[in-house]
């Protein structure tokens, strides 16, 4: 017979890649898509209208261009090449923190790389030693600003110690440093590339790395603010997509995972976390096999990832936990929810050891790992669930369907 999945059309591949985005990603590819058509269509291009200017900003106090200079685009491989780019990005962001948060995350990256902007423009325009207006008039449009916060964002999460980079056909792959990820991506696109905001892509990196530092942690809202949202019924209809992503699936700390603990408090300007976490430049992992305990950075029930040899395996495993774990609860309710499924874990995992089948002579067999079939894992991605968190999911309930559910309604919970 036909290999029917080898032999998918074009057609249905190109609905899987985009039925596997979530919500809010696919949103804003969708509203830049069909801006620029309609600026196409309509024969539009004044964007000297709507850009980031900072002489218009700071003279007429046209607070608008902040926000509509990110969702404008001045060319069909600037919106192509930036919508690539956000599809991965945007994706894993969102898996992670859920559709609410990374709404309010871009609003406030978008916010804090325009206030970057105006502040290096205003110095060197205006310094006292060599003026360069130039940058006061620079005119920055494009969603790119944005996406070097996100690259920022994502390298601190993923914790791998080097990224891979593509400069030219002629020179092909070459590994560079995570930490400097963002910064070689910045220099090869400025000199590859014309018509480049230098300014507005720098100030994409520091609004990046000033979220993973907690330097923003006073500004986000904690989980009840998302709830609120999200139980609203303005947004009711959103919500029932499959595509949307719960804020109660990520992290409800409602910060960046590696440095904030979820009982310190809300602002990180005063702690002293954030003193070792600029001393340490970009987030480090430890790669020893026995990792301290308690470490504040790492927030959650404490499950620990020991060290892999292969960086791709490393970073999939990482991911992958963090998606799963729960956080510690904030409400009553949210206590007595992670109180039962840490029960009904433990009680499984005695079940387990108590039903090993013993062969001949009184010896233990050993126990083979449950594989999930295909009609178990559509039957929980029925329900809603994430086809990683559902795999995950009927692995550590051997199987047991009913068991699995409970798993991860506790860890939705």
């Amino acid at each position: 017979m036909p290999n029917i999945v080898s032999e998918a059309g074009l057609q249905t591949r190109a609905g899987q890649w985009w039925d596997s985005i979530p919500f809010l990603t696919s949103a804003v590819v969708i509203v830049c898509g069909v801006i620029y058509l309609i600026c196409l269509l309509v024969g539009y291009d004044s964007f000297y209208e709507v850009c980031f200017l900072p002489e218009a900003i700071v003279s007429h106090f046209q607070v608008y261009r902040i926000y509509t200079s990110i969702i404008f685009h001045g060319s069909l491989l600037h919106v192509l090449f930036n919508m690539l780019a956000l599809v991965p990005l945007g994706s894993e962001l969102e898996r992670i923190m859920g559709s609410i948060r990374l709404l309010y995350t871009i609003i406030l990256l978008a916010t804090s790389n325009a206030i970057f902007h105006l502040i290096i423009a205003l110095v060197v325009a205006y310094n006292p030693f060599h003026p360069f207006e130039h940058l006061m008039n620079e005119c920055a449009i494009g969603f790119s600003g944005i996406l070097f916060s996100m690259i920022v964002i994502e390298t601190s999460l993923s914790g791998v110690q080097s990224r891979r980079i593509l400069v030219l056909s002629v020179f092909g792959l070459f590994n560079v440093p995570a930490k400097w990820y963002a910064f070689i991506l910045l220099v090869v696109f400025q000199l590859l590339m014309t018509n480049v905001s230098l300014l507005g892509h720098l100030c994409g990196i520091l609004s990046g790395f000033a979220y993973t530092f907690g330097l923003f942690n006073f500004l986000i809202p904690g989980p009840s603010f998302y709830t609120a949202i999200e139980s609203s019924s303005w947004l009711a209809s959103c919500v029932r997509r499959p595509k949307f992503i719960l804020c109660s699936g990520g992290n409800p700390s409602a910060y960046i995972p590696t440095y904030t603990a979820q009982n310190s408090p809300s602002s990180a300007l005063f702690s002293g976390n954030i003193w070792r976490n600029l001393s340490s430049w970009m987030p480090q992992r430890g790669t020893t096999t026995q990792p301290a305990q308690d470490d504040p950075r790492f927030p959650g029930r404490g499950r620990t990832l020991g060290s892999v040899q292969n960086t791709a395996v490393n970073s999939d495993s990482n991911l992958q936990a963090r998606l799963l774990d729960n956080s510690r609860p904030t409400s009553p309710s949210d206590i007595a929810a992670a109180g039962a499924g840490e029960r009904l874990s433990n009680e499984r995992r005695l079940q387990v050891n108590d039903a090993v089948a013993v062969g001949a002579g009184g010896y233990p067999l050993p126990q083979m790992p449950q594989v999930a079939s295909e009609e178990q894992i559509q039957k929980l991605l029925s329900m809603g669930f994430e086809r990683t968190q559902v795999e995950v999911a009927i692995a550590a309930a051997d199987g047991d369907l009913n068991v699995a559910v409970e798993i991860l309604m506790s860890q939705q919970g």
